[in-house]
């Protein structure tokens, strides 16, 4: 089932459930698709992997957006954040924990024969290809300049 549709049938129940929160974060990944479809230069069609980085935006939005209201004592509106990130990550693939992000990032090291900080790029430009959809970028350039020292 592709998104889109899983994405519609989400609507209806939420609609029915009267699920305010649900609602707002699923019409804006029905939005975000449906931009993407009619984007100039696309055929109208979404593969798995353009869902994914997709849904990877939406959450790294809504998370950049907590934590300004954060920092700006606004929980009114950082709560909205939260339940539209909680929503939006139902749909995401499972992320990596720190144990299974560092043993594949080691992996990759080795793979790439990295052994300083000078060869971050090359690890990155690998794991970020490997690693996509598992795990987020901020955490994958954290434990590659930890694993390079």
């Amino acid at each position: 089932m592709s998104l889109e549709t899983n994405i519609n049938a989400e609507i209806k129940t939420a609609m029915l459930g009267k699920k305010e929160a649900d609602l707002r974060a699923l019409r804006a990944i029905k939005a975000a698709i449906l931009l993407a479809k009619t984007a100039e230069g696309g055929n109208g069609e979404l593969t798995e992997a353009d869902e994914t980085k997709l849904l990877q935006k939406l959450a790294k939005q809504r998370r950049d957006s907590l934590e300004i209201f954060r920092q700006q004592n606004r929980e009114d509106l950082a709560v909205k954040e939260e339940e539209e990130l909680a929503v939006i990550e139902r749909f995401l693939p499972k992320q990596m924990d720190e144990a299974e992000l560092k043993a594949a990032l080691t992996d990759i090291i080795a793979a790439v024969g990295a052994s300083s900080p000078a060869d971050m790029g090359k690890v990155m430009g690998a794991a970020t290809k490997q690693l996509a959809g598992k795990a987020d970028g901020k955490a994958i350039s954290a434990m590659v300049k930890e694993l390079l020292k």
